[in-house]
Formats: C-alpha cells, sequence, structure tokens
C-alpha cells in the first residue's frame, strides 16, 4: 500500500492554505511551505502571527523553522490577529508574512494567509500554486547560512494604530456586549477598550481553540444566539462578533438583530465620506443596492466588484479607494495598506453611532429598506450549465445580465446573483427583492430552475 504524500496538495485553495490537522495539513507540510515561501518570495525574512487553535503554536514552530533553514528571519509575532499580522508587514516593511489560521473552520482545521510586501495577498494566481508545488517536490536550494527567529509583539502597535481612525473624544460611552467566539478578539477587545469611554461585556473572551461555546463562524445567526439575548438583556447600545482570527466582523443592532456585512459597508462608507467627500468605494456584487445608493447619495463614487478579497485589493489600489467591504463582513481601508479589519470597521461605526445621537436601527431604517435572501447553496453537478438555464430564463423576460461574478439578471424592483463556489461543486444563490414576497417568490423560483423540481 502507497503511503501518504508528504504534502497534500488539496489543501491549497484560491485564497489560501487551509486543512485537517493532523491528517491533510502536517507539521512536515509547514516546514515545507516555510521553506517554499522564502525560496518563492526570495525574502530575507518573514513576520510570522497564529491564532489560539490547539495546533497553531506547533504549525507556527514548524513553519518558522521552514523559514529559517531556507536562510531567512523569521519574526516571530506570537498570538495575533489576521489584521494585525497585516499591520506588522505594512507598517515595518515585512517582504512577507504569514499568519496561521483557519478562520472561522471548526476546531480540528487550521492553515496559513500568505501575504508579501505591504500586505498585498497572495492568491493561487499570485504565488500559492508555485509554493505548493515547491512544497510537494521537497528539494529545496541549501543557503550559505540559516536564518534565526526573533520575537517582537506590535499588539499595542497595532491598538494605536487602529484608534487613529476615529477620534477618541468623539466617542460616548455605549455599552457594548462583544463576542469574541474564543478567537483572538478576546486578547485584542480588553486592549482596546483600555482606551475607550463605555462599557465593554465580553463574551467567551478566553482564548481557546476547542471553541467549545459555539463555532467562531458569526455569519451564521444561530452562532450569535447569545450575543443578541444579551444585547436585549443588558439594554446595549450594541454588539459585535468576531470570527476566530477577528478579522471579520458583524453588528448587532440595540434591538438585538443581526446587521448584514453589507449594511456596515454603507454605515461605514457613510462616516468615511464625511471625512474624506468624494471618495472612491468598492463593494461587492452580492451587497444590497442600498449600498451603492447611500455611497453616491453622499458624494461618494461606488465600483461594483466581483468577491474576494485577492479580488478586491488590486481593484482599491488601481482605484485608490479608500474603502472596500463585503456582505461576508470583510472591511478593507486604503490606510491599512487596502488590508481588512473588522476591528477599524467596528471603531468607524462607534464614532458614527456616537457623533449621530442614533441608534444602530435608525441609522439603518432609511437605508435597510430591501430584502435579501441570504446566501442559498445547491449541490450541482454542471454548474455553467444551471447557470446558463437561470440566464435564459430571465434574459426571455427581459432582465438585464452581467457576468461579473458568475450570472447576475436584474430588473427594476429586484436582482439575483448565481455564482459556483471555488472549492465545492455548489452553486450560491442570493436574492435582494422590494418586498419580502418579492424577494421569496423570485427565491424559490430561481431555485426550482437550479434545482430541477417545479416552481
Amino acid at each position: 500500500m502507497a503511503s501518504a504524500p508528504a504534502v497534500n496538495p488539496s489543501i491549497f485553495g484560491a485564497y489560501d492554505i487551509r486543512g485537517i490537522y493532523p491528517t491533510t495539513l502536517t507539521d512536515e507540510t509547514a516546514y515545507r511551505i516555510g521553506r517554499g515561501i522564502v525560496s518563492f518570495l526570495k525574502v530575507p525574512r518573514v513576520a510570522v502571527g497564529r491564532d489560539m487553535r490547539v495546533s497553531s503554536d506547533t504549525l507556527a514552530a514548524h513553519l518558522m523553522r521552514g523559514i529559517t533553514d531556507q536562510g531567512a528571519e523569521a519574526v516571530d509575532l506570537g498570538l495575533t490577529t489576521t489584521d494585525e499580522l497585516y499591520f506588522a508587514v505594512g507598517k515595518f516593511g515585512y517582504p512577507a508574512g504569514v499568519m496561521t489560521t483557519a478562520s472561522h473552520n471548526p476546531a480540528d482545521y487550521n492553515g496559513f494567509k500568505i501575504c508579501r510586501e505591504d500586505a498585498i495577498p497572495l492568491s493561487a494566481d499570485t504565488g500559492v500554486d508555485q509554493i505548493r508545488d515547491l512544497a510537494v517536490a521537497g528539494t529545496f536550494e541549501q543557503p550559505a547560512h540559516p536564518g534565526a527567529v526573533v520575537k517582537r509583539d506590535v499588539t499595542a502597535e497595532y491598538v494605536r494604530h487602529a484608534l487613529s481612525f476615529v477620534d477618541v473624544a468623539n466617542i460616548k460611552p455605549l455599552t457594548i456586549a462583544v463576542d469574541a467566539g474564543n478567537g483572538m478578539a478576546g486578547m485584542i477587545m480588553p486592549l482596546v477598550f483600555e482606551h475607550l469611554p463605555g462599557t465593554l461585556i465580553p463574551l467567551y473572551f478566553e482564548l481557546d481553540g476547542t471553541f467549545p461555546n459555539h463555532p467562531a463562524s458569526p455569519i451564521e445567526p444561530k452562532n450569535t444566539e447569545v450575543l443578541r439575548r444579551t444585547v436585549v438583556e443588558r439594554h446595549c447600545d450594541m454588539g459585535v462578533a468576531f470570527d476566530g482570527d477577528a478579522d471579520r466582523m458583524f453588528l448587532i443592532d440595540e434591538k438585538g438583530d443581526l446587521i448584514g456585512g453589507d449594511m456596515t459597508t454603507a454605515l461605514v462608507a457613510q462616516s468615511l465620506l464625511k471625512k474624506y467627500p468624494g471618495s472612491t468605494i468598492l463593494y461587492n456584487l452580492i451587497c444590497s443596492r442600498s449600498v451603492p445608493e447611500v455611497i453616491e447619495r453622499n458624494g461618494g463614487r461606488a465600483i461594483r466588484t466581483r468577491v474576494g478579497h485577492s479580488l478586491i485589493k488590486p481593484l482599491m489600489r488601481e482605484e485608490h479607494a479608500i474603502f472596500g467591504g463585503e456582505h461576508s463582513g470583510h472591511f478593507y481601508f486604503r490606510d491599512n495598506w487596502y488590508a481588512d479589519s473588522g476591528l477599524i470597521a467596528f471603531l468607524v461605526v462607534l464614532e458614527l453611532v456616537s457623533q449621530s445621537g442614533q441608534t444602530v436601527s435608525a441609522l439603518l431604517a432609511p437605508i435597510d429598506t430591501r430584502f435579501r435572501s441570504g446566501e442559498v447553496n445547491s449541490e450541482v453537478r454542471d454548474q455553467a450549465a444551471k447557470m446558463r438555464e437561470v440566464e435564459e430564463h430571465y434574459a426571455a423576460q427581459g432582465a438585464q445580465i452581467d457576468h461579473l461574478d458568475g450570472v447576475t439578471v436584474s430588473f427594476p424592483t429586484w436582482w439575483a446573483n448565481v455564482r459556483p463556489s471555488n472549492t465545492e461543486p455548489l452553486l450560491r444563490l442570493n436574492v435582494e427583492g422590494d418586498t419580502r414576497a418579492e424577494m421569496e417568490r423570485q427565491r424559490d423560483e430561481i431555485l426550482a430552475i437550479i434545482r430541477g423540481t417545479p416552481s
């Protein structure tokens, strides 16, 4: 019986590296990835951060051993959030950075997010595939001498950087519940609140990579049930939920309702356009039509994009956009090396709420007027054929069609997008309607086409 390969190529994805420890992702794999990063990028040093997952210490150690064996210095940042790793690379001029994390995945997963100078992310097209090939082959040039590991803690500097996006004097003493999901927000948020007025109500701040309370995936409503209840019971002004590596963030209004990432995009855009009139702001095509309306109403220039950070960040640089937001809770800032930060987005909204004197729900009331299906996934063998079927069905009814990302069909009172998953045989459907009845009717009709069931 053939032995398993030292490196499983299936863990190398479109945007990052992710597998199950210690089966598909092993210590040896981490070591080879460290060597592969230095070999491919040809860099003298690499900053390395890690989250609180049970396997993160071990994987980061083997990764750094690979980096140093390939002749580069490994800068050990210790426990960090992913956005803190991006900050370190941008602020201190490191030519590359690696975050050891599996973000919101279950406890047995882990992986690596890799960036180059200025926190520019590596994707399959820009380096992840080449690093995969080097790691799988396992043959590396021997350096003249090994590198060393140096330790550096940049957390306090990152907190100061995040706070620089707001005027702390503008922030009122609000009561805010924060659900860290036993993830890295449990480390960073107490340090942030040392500089803020008001009351922090912490939920699940203990760093625990077994996720004993709920999965660290706040986009799933069931994972914010306790937070939403706490906001209401403790009369909080808002709630905030972070994912495991704390780069994604979702808001809860004072009524305990979960706010979509697109509505948070609209709020952040509104605030930034007051400070930087006429700026360009990006939003992905799954966001509500209300988002570009808010941007343009506030004097900004709105650009619609495909889904995914490796597509949005380069476009932000091209357009010199001040901000970009996604429905998935990723928020990107020009003055943060175009990298994402849920913490900065939270602070910007906190300042907006403080200055407006309004509740979160009151701020959203004139914006959040439409109805969205959320992402509905269907397992489909021939994705292209099903997307053609949807397109032909609605083209015959006079829909506007575009192919920016999958297929989008648009009518005056509703739109829908169907796009394939990058990693699974799934079609992802999102529908928005001016009324709930319209949204549900069109959602069910499109699902009948996708799934081959009677409408």
